[in-house]
């Protein structure tokens, strides 16, 4: 079994207007959330995450799907069913800390993955308020050097830090009803000295994937960087197999209106996480041929 033993419950041309048009979307997300959860809150759960970013500390929360809900097929049941990533710091007593991440990936250059385990807490009130000051400030975890369910171990100096949220760069929770994806399709973040892609995780089966990437043929602002923009890659199915590899070249589409696309290229450098099981339904926690491929 790929988990012997689990820590957690799981089952532009125009910059201006690419940024209104960014911000408007970002908004109907964050807005739907905290609709969606004004009534009913998810109780505290264990959310592990990836840490990954040399001059940012970002985050990205592990997710699954699980089945769907039998009264009304509107909800899926795992209380991992968002995809979040957030530009994070990890304090203590409100020193900062991420000097001591950042000396041990120095320290360990051929470790592709750290993970983070957080304390319980509402993953969903990071999706109300803004991006710049959710109503979840933050959270308690320990970070840990390779991942956490398959041997990982604990950083010294970073066990039982204080998790600052500095950033919601993307918060959206897995609708059963969504529209299949003809096409890949991808959230590019990050700032002008790193920049990153996460796959937009739509409905199973799904994957999720990490890659950092250089971007070719548009200059985009960290303030546009920081909302997690949705880019298509088309003629590409939204297949696992198909997906951005390292050192490949392909064509990146950002949609700005029903009559306007921006057109850019992106090379895939390096393939941070990968991972399509915990996304099937029902999920398996054995390698997939493609995860055995990747390793």
């Amino acid at each position: 079994m790929k988990h012997s033993q689990r820590l957690t419950t799981r089952l532009f041309r125009d910059p201006l207007s690419i940024a209104a048009t960014i911000a408007a979307l970002l908004s109907c997300n964050l807005n739907a959330g905290a609709q969606s959860h004004v009534m009913h809150e998810d109780s505290p759960d264990t959310h592990n995450m990836l840490a990954f970013g040399d001059k940012k500390i970002y985050l990205s929360h592990l997710p699954m799907f699980g089945g769907v809900n039998d009264k009304d097929k509107t909800e899926y049941t795992a209380p991992h069913r968002y995809q979040v990533i957030l530009e994070a710091s990890f304090q203590r007593e409100g020193q900062s800390l991420e000097s001591v991440f950042r000396d041990d990936r120095k320290e360990h250059p051929n470790v592709r993955i750290y993970t983070v385990n957080p304390d319980e807490f509402v993953l969903p009130r990071l999706g109300l308020g803004s991006p710049q000051t959710p109503l979840l400030p933050g959270f308690k975890a320990t970070v840990f050097r390779g991942h956490l369910e398959k041997g990982g171990q604990v950083i010294r100096g970073l066990s039982g830090v204080d998790v600052k949220v500095k950033r919601i760069v993307h918060f959206r929770k897995f609708n059963p009803h969504a529209s299949d994806l003809g096409e890949l399709k991808y959230l590019l973040f990050g700032n002008a000295q790193e920049t990153f892609v996460a796959h937009y995780i739509n409905k199973p089966p799904d994957f999720d994937q990490i890659l950092s990437v250089t971007v070719d043929g548009h200059s985009f602002t960290d303030a546009e960087l920081g909302t997690g923009i949705e880019v298509t890659i088309p003629g590409k199915p939204n297949q696992a197999g198909e997906r951005i590899k390292e050192a490949e070249q392909v064509k990146g589409l950002v949609k700005i209106s029903d009559t306007r696309d921006l057109r850019f290229s992106l090379k895939g450098n390096k393939e941070i996480y990968f991972e399509e099981g915990e996304l099937l339904v029902p999920p398996t926690f054995d390698d997939t041929k493609l995860e055995q491929a990747k390793n």
